[in-house]
């Protein structure tokens, strides 16, 4: 139990630090890589799940936005 607790903070502290990592699906490039049939690797097209940016943001992130939001505005 107090392993779990301490992983928890861990990764609020992670997220607090840098909200942000690197695309799952492009691994950061922000567009798909390709092949040639030469050999060379080729830029193809954006993204779709970072639109082209390489950066995602962290799920514990976007937990802490919505909890803030929820909290400013109020429950309507």
């Amino acid at each position: 139990m107090p392993g779990l607790i301490f992983i928890t903070l861990c990764y609020a502290v992670l997220c607090a630090a840098s909200p942000f990592g690197t695309c799952r699906k492009c691994q950061g490039w922000g567009a798909v890589i390709r092949q040639t049939r030469n050999g060379r690797l080729k830029r193809g097209r954006d993204c779709r799940r970072c639109e082209g940016y390489g950066r995602r943001m962290r799920v514990g992130r976007r937990l802490y936005n919505a909890t803030v939001r929820l909290h400013r505005d109020g429950l309507r």
